[in-house]
């Protein structure tokens, strides 16, 4: 997930509208796009005039140069210094074939400059080109405003937010989660259908449990892979007074489940995290999967494979880690606030007072001596996204919710992983999940991106997801 979001830029061109304006604004595009750091492919001054596309003729050299570039191209940016040729526009999308996001881009005009030689037109361009894209069947996302500057702060925004809808698309479409365990018996919350997911491309792959333990049987102690698990689990968070001989389980549960999703290429995963690996294995899973949210390869609790698939959408979008929590408890009496919690698996990104602990809440039942590795904390103030995927059985669709919200510094006396949030219309949004049945569980990310998100999920995953306040 570090790679470059790279975008193949069109460039549109209507003859008789002035031809120097698509030299110039492709030169102006391409030098923001770079400033922000986002790779482009896009045709040159020597292939066609000025590098844009009008004729069928030209369609097709875009076409050709961008399927030659298909591995790495993530979205197209279609940019319109002038009206700009519809005609020209789709085809070149439709030649390309190319199953990504599109930005529809307009230049503005100048009050000062409407003459002739300098007009652009492209406001009315625009309608065209959306028009035509429409009737050939090809989706598309529109900037927030109907022209925009490219040096303007719309611009620049409405650039970062569509890089991150294309990295959550190309992210989801193809991904493989892995689902170790079964769900918990009590748990039918977390029920879900892998033909849905499997019909927008994301599949799940199984492993049962005993052959966790079974591989965690055969491995010794002092295996350098082991003692290398063991070292990054001190490492990554304070383990005072946790016994060694816990600690070496967490080493080996790491070791197995690492290498079992490397070999099946998984870039996510649900974990039956009670109360077998508690029984049996004498530790909670929780380390083991923090370490791997942190990194960017989601991990979430009581096998809720939905809940993964919408940290998994989170973490693309912003490039951060995500957590699976619970919407947990009322906050008093202020009705726009909550308490989110969990006992708890949170990435330390999350947490920057972490420390592994016991869980508390089933150690009555397993014996709290083997409940030793959660990561407990204050979740750290500041803005977050929330997103809830789910699948709709009944119905034949993915459904979901997603908003952004808060976490406050107010006083909260807890333990686990937990804070304070607080959301605009947090009652509406309550209502909401209530009434259509969605689960207690809900991801975050750090920071604002369910633009971003929404866009991805509703308009190129064909999901049927409510944005609440965004």
């Amino acid at each position: 997930m570090a790679r470059q979001t790279t975008l193949a830029v069109l460039v549109g061109n209507r003859g008789f509208f002035p031809d120097h304006l698509c030299d110039e604004g492709r030169k102006e595009v391409l030098g923001v796009l770079e400033r922000l750091g986002i790779g482009a492919v896009a045709l040159t001054p020597e292939d066609t005039p000025f590098g844009s596309v009008e004729t069928r003729a030209q369609a097709h050299k875009w076409a050709d140069l961008v399927k030659a570039h298909a591995d790495c191209i993530d979205g197209i940016l279609v940019t319109l210094p002038n009206f700009g040729d519809e005609r020209g526009i789709g085809d070149a999308l439709r030649l390309a074939g190319l199953d990504v996001p599109v930005l529809i881009h307009a230049f503005p005009d100048e009050p000062g400059k409407m003459s002739l030689a300098n007009r652009r037109d492209s406001f009315c361009g625009k309608m065209s080109a959306c028009n035509n894209l429409t009737q050939y069947g090809i989706d598309y996302t529109l900037t927030t405003l109907h022209t925009e500057s490219p040096q303007s702060e719309e611009f620049v925004a409405d650039l970062r937010d569509f890089a991150a809808t294309c990295r959550v698309v190309r992210g989801l479409s193809g991904a493989r989660i892995g689902a170790i365990g079964a769900r918990p018996a009590a748990f039918n919350t977390v029920r879900y259908s892998e033909k849905l997911l499997e019909a927008s491309g994301i599949s799940i792959e199984v492993i049962d449990l005993s052959e966790i333990f079974g591989r965690m049987g055969r491995l010794d102690d002092g295996a350098a892979e082991v003692q290398a698990r063991l070292a990054k689990v001190k490492d990554y968070i304070c383990v005072d007074d946790v016994p060694e001989a816990k600690l070496l389980q967490m080493a080996k549960l790491a070791t197995v489940i690492d290498e079992w999703m490397a070999v099946s290429e998984l870039a996510a995963s649900a974990v039956q995290c009670w109360t077998s690996i508690e029984e049996y294995m004498g530790i909670v899973p929780c380390t083991v999967m923090s370490m791997m949210s942190n990194a960017l390869i989601p991990s979430a609790c009581e096998v809720d494979i939905t809940g993964v698939v919408g940290m998994y959408a989170l973490t693309l979008a912003s490039g951060t880690p995500a957590a699976l929590l619970d919407w947990n408890n009322n906050y008093g009496d202020d009705p726009d606030k909550c308490v989110l919690f969990h006992c708890s698996n949170l990435p330390k990104a999350f947490l920057p007072d972490a420390k592994m602990s016991v869980q508390d809440i089933i150690g009555g039942s397993v014996g709290i001596e083997n409940t030793y590795g959660t990561c407990v904390g204050r979740i750290a103030a500041g803005p977050f996204t929330f997103c809830r995927i789910s699948t709709d059985d009944l119905e034949g669709e993915i459904t979901g919710y997603l908003g952004e919200g808060e976490v406050t510094n107010d006083p909260l006396d807890t333990f686990g992983g937990a804070g304070v949030a607080y959301i605009d219309d947090l009652q509406d949004l309550l209502r909401f999940i209530c009434t259509r049945g969605f689960e207690h569980h809900v991801a975050i990310t750090q920071g604002n991106v369910g633009a971003a998100v929404a866009e991805a999920l509703n308009n190129y995953m064909g999901w049927m997801v409510y944005p609440h306040n965004v």
